[in-house]
C-alpha cells in the first residue's frame, strides 16, 4: 500500500500523476478541503497545492483522511544547474541544516527496497537522452513514514517532457519490493553513480546515502552520529563506502571508527543479480 504525493505546484509531478491516471482506472475518493485523493487498488494519489519539500507531516494528513499505506512516494521535478536530462530517486532528510524543508539533523525513514527497485527499473528502460541515478539524501519534508522521491530533471524543458513522465509512471505502477539486504552508502558527491552501479549489479538495496561534502569539517562524533542516524532510518547496520572518492588515510580512519558498531561491506560480499 502506497501513498503517492503529487505537488500541484510542480509541473513534473503533475505530469507523472496524469500519466499514472492514464495507465489504470483511478477513482476520485474525495478531498479534505485542501488535498484531493484518487485510488487504484492499494495505491492512493494525494494531490497537494503546495511544494512537496515543505509539506511537513503530510502523511499524517493522509491518515486523518482515512488512507492506509506502508510507504510514501513523492513524484517530483529535479533541478540542477547542469540541466543534464536525468531521472533520479533519493531518500530524504538532513544530515546538517534544514535549508529546504524537513528538520535539521534528522532523517526520514527510507523505503530502501522500493527505491532501489525503482532505480533498477529506470536503468533497464530505454531512457534515450536521460541518465538514471541515485541522489544522496537531501531536503524535506519531515514524515514519520518510509519515503523516497522519484524525479525528472534537470530543467523546465525536461519537467514538461511527457515521455519522461510516462517512463516514471510505468516505474511507479510496476514497482515491487525485494528481500535484499540494505546498506548505507558513504562517500562520493551529490549524485551517486557508484551506489547506482552497485545496486544495478548486486542484490543490495541502498537506504540513506551520505556524501563526502556532508562529512567535511565534522569530527568523529559527528560522523558517527550521521552514520548512526542513517543506519537507524534505513533499518540496517551495513555500510558501503565509496573508498575511491576519499583520500586513503581518511577512508582507513573512517573504517576504524565505524568498525565496532557497523559492518562495512564491499562488492565481494554481495551476490550478483
Amino acid at each position: 500500500m502506497r501513498l503517492l504525493i503529487c505537488s500541484l505546484s510542480d509541473i513534473a509531478s503533475v505530469n507523472i500523476r496524469n500519466c499514472l491516471f492514464k495507465l489504470n482506472d483511478w477513482e476520485q475518493i474525495g478531498n479534505d478541503g485542501k488535498n484531493e485523493f484518487h485510488k487504484f487498488e492499494d495505491d492512493v494519489v494525494m494531490s497537494i497545492p503546495g511544494l512537496h519539500i515543505y509539506a511537513e507531516n503530510i502523511d499524517e494528513e493522509a491518515k486523518a483522511f482515512g488512507v492506509v499505506f506502508d510507504e510514501v512516494v513523492f513524484m517530483s521535478r529535479h533541478k540542477a544547474v547542469s540541466a543534464i536530462p536525468t531521472l533520479t530517486v533519493h531518500p530524504i532528510g538532513n544530515f546538517n541544516n534544514a535549508d529546504f524543508g524537513g528538520r535539521s539533523k534528522q532523517l526520514v525513514r527510507t523505503a530502501a527496497a522500493s527505491m532501489t527497485n525503482a532505480l533498477r527499473d529506470m536503468s533497464k528502460m530505454d531512457t534515450g537522452e536521460f541518465k538514471t541515478s541515485f541522489e544522496v539524501t537531501h531536503h524535506g519534508p519531515w514524515l514519520d513514514s518510509p519515503t523516497y522521491f522519484i524525479e525528472i530533471g534537470s530543467d523546465e524543458t525536461m519537467w514538461c517532457n511527457i515521455e519522461a513522465a510516462e517512463m516514471l509512471a510505468h516505474v511507479i505502477s510496476s514497482n515491487t519490493k525485494n528481500d535484499f539486504p540494505t546498506a548505507v552508502g558513504i562517500g562520493g558527491g551529490h549524485y551517486a553513480p557508484r551506489f547506482s552501479e552497485i545496486a544495478n549489479a548486486y542484490k543490495v538495496n541502498f537506504g540513506h546515502m551520505i556524501p563526502n561534502y556532508a562529512l567535511e569539517g565534522s569530527d568523529d562524533n559527528e560522523v558517527i552520529r550521521m552514520v548512526s542516524d542513517a543506519a537507524k532510518a534505513s533499518g540496517t547496520k551495513l555500510v558501503y563506502m565509496h573508498r575511491k572518492s576519499m583520500k586513503k588515510p581518511y577512508a582507513t580512519h573512517l573504517s576504524e571508527i565505524l568498525g565496532t558498531e557497523f559492518e562495512t561491506i564491499s562488492s565481494k560480499d554481495l551476490e550478483s543479480l
